[in-house]
């Protein structure tokens, strides 16, 4: 049995880290999956100056996870994460040194095979309303909600060609992604949820916006319609913090596929305890 830990929407929030750092001392499991937003917000009011250290990354995760893994020794997961639309993709490639010594695998954008499962990491979401504009592409075609920001305008932290800001769709990516793999046994770290949902459901306070109604379902129709298509064994979700309290739901079943989003808006940590063999069995579990 292959038992994972599955935590995302941390936003550096240092209480929530620790707190999972004991939990993984006390119970490790074989895998911790990261599902993005793992870093400090990157605006604030008043200020849109990026920061130009790593303290988080190398001072705070990687000491930590460093502590964890001399501590745990052969017991020591193996750790998975993507970043979300909040992390400044400027801090990518500290993120991916920072994994040096076997800490932890970055896996946006690449499948990993872990004993019979392949693991496919994802960070990208369809346009929002915020400016930080790393990690956001357009969805299925270059339309862009009410309300929200184009790809092709809001602020980066990190160089992009103007074809891919203007082109490049979410829906190309995970076809690119995936190819011909058999996805029987298939496991999806997404930061989006899918579209039209019990996952993706915003505590949306307005109904119209200049005589547009406004769709209160906010995550990827492209990540929808791939797992409808494609049927993998499990897709792991955040983005949409408030989505369980609205839809009184985390976990949902689209065909065979089961899809759970583990975000959470208090200030407690919530893990997401599933056994690879019976996905449908997952806990969730409040810190």
């Amino acid at each position: 049995m292959l038992e994972i830990y599955f935590v995302t929407d941390l936003h550096g929030r240092k209480k929530q880290y620790i707190s999972l750092f004991e939990q993984l001392k006390k119970n490790p499991p074989d895998i911790l999956l990261i599902g993005g937003d793992l870093f400090p917000p990157f605006m604030r009011p008043g200020n849109s100056n990026l920061p130009g250290d790593t303290d988080f990354i190398n001072g705070f995760l990687k000491k930590n996870f460093l502590d964890l893994k001399n501590s745990l020794g052969p017991k020591y997961p193996k750790i998975f994460m993507i970043m979300g639309n909040d992390d400044p993709r400027y801090f990518e490639s500290a993120l991916i040194d920072g994994g040096s010594d076997d800490l932890w695998t970055y896996l946006h954008n690449r499948k990993i095979m872990i004993s019979d499962f392949l693991l496919f990491g994802y960070n990208y979401v369809p346009p929002t309303p915020f400016m930080l504009k790393d990690w956001e592409r357009y969805d299925v075609s270059r339309y862009t909600d009410i309300g929200c920001v184009s790809p092709e305008e809001g602020v980066r932290s990190f160089p992009v060609r103007e074809h891919e800001k203007k082109w490049k769709t979410i829906k190309e990516d995970l076809w690119s992604l995936t190819e011909n793999d058999s996805m029987e046994n298939a496991v999806f770290l997404f930061h989006t949820p899918p579209y039209d949902t019990n996952l993706d459901l915003g505590d949306i306070k307005y109904d119209i916006i200049e005589h547009v109604p406004v769709d209160k379902h906010l995550g990827s129709i492209a990540v929808q319609k791939f797992i409808e298509e494609k049927q993998p064994l499990l897709t792991l979700h955040g983005h949409i913090h408030e989505s369980s309290r609205m839809s009184e739901a985390w976990m949902q079943k689209i065909g065979r596929t089961v899809c759970i989003n583990g975000a959470n808006e208090g200030g407690n940590l919530t893990i997401v305890r599933i056994n690879l063999e019976d996905p449908e069995s997952a806990e969730l579990i409040l810190v």
